[in-house]
């Protein structure tokens, strides 16, 4: 339930206070991200406006870098060392590796219990 005064208030269309107050923040920040040539990011923005005296927090800072479209710049590109063909054939397997177990071979000592299980005792019935 709204009140009728806030009602025909939302009604007229003037922006809040927090509205305004973006508005006026969003400016600055975009001024200085240009004097930045576009370096700066929201961490040094904020601390650039809180040397200037503008009161915001730098959560919002990047919220309204966010919302028109400013971003910093990036001190490293990734660089990517192997980039593999998605149309080059599988190569031969020229060890002719064979991971399956063979299933003639002795089971080794302790392969049925978990690396986390205690160590059994004598007389024990676990594991199972």
């Amino acid at each position: 339930m709204v009140s009728r005064a806030a009602y025909y208030a939302r009604r007229t269309g003037t922006p809040g206070p927090r509205a305004m107050r973006d508005a006026e923040l969003t400016e600055q920040i975009t001024a200085v991200h240009r004097q930045s040539h576009g370096t700066y990011g929201a961490p040094r923005v904020h601390a650039v406006l809180r040397r200037e005296g503008a009161g915001c927090g730098r959560r919002r800072v990047a919220r309204l870098m966010r919302r028109a479209g400013l971003a910093g710049r990036h001190r490293r590109r990734r660089h990517r060392t192997t980039i593999p063909d998605p149309h080059a054939a599988t190569r031969p397997d020229l060890v002719l590796r064979n991971f399956q177990p063979d299933s003639s071979a002795p089971t080794p000592a302790g392969a049925g219990t978990s690396p986390i299980s205690p160590p059994a005792r004598a007389g024990s019935t676990w594991p199972p």
